[in-house]
């Protein structure tokens, strides 16, 4: 279904799509890059409006996000299309895809599946939820009314309006940075510019209240640099301060690079190093299940106040108001624990 995009802008015979930070100058007739947002007459549209992908109910802890109504569960969808060309993505088949196909679900489709698998949120995801902007805002907004949370899995390569467009049903979003965010890995292996619009997104979310919480997929041989991780960190860390989580995430070779190898754990445990010594008081090692840096640990005593073993909850040791049973320390976790947060209750539904 095509509908007409609302972030866009006239700029003489062409149109400027302000979804995300490449801007797309897009003539009439032609499509975006990221193959899903084309000029007809004058106007911008979304062709893959309500056209869906793929569809699953996940844990959250699958986002990754940790801090955020921990345990609950998230019906997750996509659209095709991507606003990056990662040579290593998971979901390449839908990422990668600049077609519009899928099936035919409306945003009150979607809550209404929602309310059936009894999910306490959705998350706009699997591809780049900024591409399909207006098919996720126009969801968001019928889930709030039905008392869903609205979260994100992105790449965070935004524009100021897609932030601004946005803050009216997001509740919480995943940034992922690819190698550290380091310039010369993000242009040969993304497509992509530099990290700046990424910065510059997560600080205007967290202006805005929304939760956040950072991944950097650390790639072995291409992007493990440690000498650069520790610039990014620091960075990283001037803009978002001590409590926002940051998840090390191992790398499992896909798509064009198959010939890489899985990330060595010891890798991620000297990222993780790195961010504990530059100020960060959550971080965590991913994709590594039964791994001890899964682990929720309290930044004053060092008690285990969450203990995971990959997207499971298996003890839970902090009160109502999410104060650690030892000493009493608040931790900033949003939300509240879900009433799932000990089941299995995670299904594939079939696009």
């Amino acid at each position: 279904m095509q509908r007409e995009a609302v972030l866009y802008t006239r700029v003489g015979d062409r149109v400027r799509c302000d979804a995300c930070a490449r801007k797309c100058l897009i003539g009439e007739g032609k499509i975006g890059f990221c193959g899903v947002r084309s000029v007809s007459q004058g106007k911008l549209y979304l062709n893959v409006y309500a056209k869906v992908a793929a569809a699953h109910i996940d844990p959250i802890e699958k986002k990754p996000l940790v801090h955020f109504n921990p345990g609950s569960r998230v019906l997750s969808f996509s659209t095709f299309g991507c606003n990056w060309m990662c040579m290593y993505c998971q979901n390449f088949d839908i990422s990668q895809r600049r077609v519009v196909d899928g099936a035919d679900l409306s945003p009150d489709d979607i809550v209404e599946m929602a309310r059936a698998y009894e999910v306490e949120g959705i998350t706009y995801t699997y591809n780049e939820p900024a591409i399909f902007a207006e098919f996720a805002h126009d969801t968001g907004i019928i889930a709030r009314k039905y008392g869903m949370f609205n979260t994100m899995v992105t790449n965070g390569y935004w524009s100021e309006e897609l932030v601004e467009y946005v803050k009216d049903f997001l509740d919480a979003v995943t940034v992922d940075f690819k190698g550290n965010g380091e310039p010369k890995f993000l242009k040969r292996y993304v497509s992509a510019s530099g990290p700046e619009p990424i910065f510059q997104t997560i600080a205007e979310l967290i202006r805005r209240g929304i939760h956040v919480e950072i991944t950097d997929l650390i790639i072995p041989e291409i992007g493990d640099n440690l000498e650069f991780a520790r610039s990014f960190l620091k960075r990283l860390y001037d803009i978002v301060g001590p409590d926002v989580p940051i998840h090390f995430l191992r790398f499992h070779p896909d798509y064009k690079l198959n010939n890489l190898p899985v990330t060595p754990v010891e890798v991620l445990e000297a990222h993780h190093k790195i961010a504990k010594e530059t100020g960060f008081r959550f971080a965590y090692v991913g994709n590594v299940p039964g791994h001890p840096l899964e682990n929720t640990y309290c930044p004053n005593c060092g008690y285990v106040v969450i203990e995971r073993n990959g997207f499971r909850i298996e003890s839970w040791n902090l009160t109502e108001d999410m104060r650690c049973k030892k000493c009493g320390y608040k931790l900033p976790i949003k939300g509240k624990r879900s009433r799932y947060y000990r089941q299995d209750r995670f299904e594939p539904i079939f696009i």
